[in-house]
């Protein structure tokens, strides 16, 4: 069984009661969150080693960085094989700032998009102008309705109810 398979089975089972649940993600969220301190501390660096290595380097068990990595891997220069990890799998931690930050922002983490490190990283404009960028990109604008009797969109020059709109 691959990680990923393993971490998704243990994050969303259902056996738990709500307060066991709660405290899984709250504990989850906290060590994502030492993480990330870590990695937007020196963004430069790029952070390459096996699974079970970085886990150490990061102090935590192996699947709860195995979420940590499914979380990041949309944001990195080089997806990781996510999929198929097992604990010898060398992977790279090397992201991309900026998509980072939107990805944060669309999955309503607060508590990592708003760390202290983020001023050193992207302009404070620039991360406004990011999640206005991320929020709207989930916004649904409808086009203007056809009226029956409005000239046809398709350029036959009948009204719409007697082309189209049938």
């Amino acid at each position: 069984m691959s990680l990923l398979t393993e971490w998704r089975e243990t994050a969303y089972q259902t056996e738990r009661d709500q307060r066991s649940e709660q405290l899984f993600w709250v504990d989850h969220f906290n060590q994502e969150k030492a993480v990330y301190e870590k990695l937007l501390a020196e963004p430069e660096t790029v952070v390459t080693g096996t699974v079970a290595e970085l886990a150490e380097k990061y102090e935590m068990d192996l699947l709860h960085f195995t979420g940590v990595l499914d979380g990041i891997n949309t944001s990195l220069k080089t997806p990781n094989p996510v999929e198929e990890m097992t604990a010898d799998t060398v992977v790279s931690l090397e992201f991309v700032p900026e998509e980072l930050y939107k990805n944060m922002v669309a999955c309503k983490a607060e508590w990592l998009y708003e760390l202290p490190q983020w001023e050193e990283i992207i302009p404070a404009e620039r991360r406004r102008e990011l999640y206005l960028e991320q929020k709207k990109s989930n916004t649904v604008v409808k086009g203007k309705k056809v009226g029956r009797n409005d000239p046809c969109p398709c350029g036959s020059g009948k009204k719409y109810k007697n082309c189209c709109g049938r």
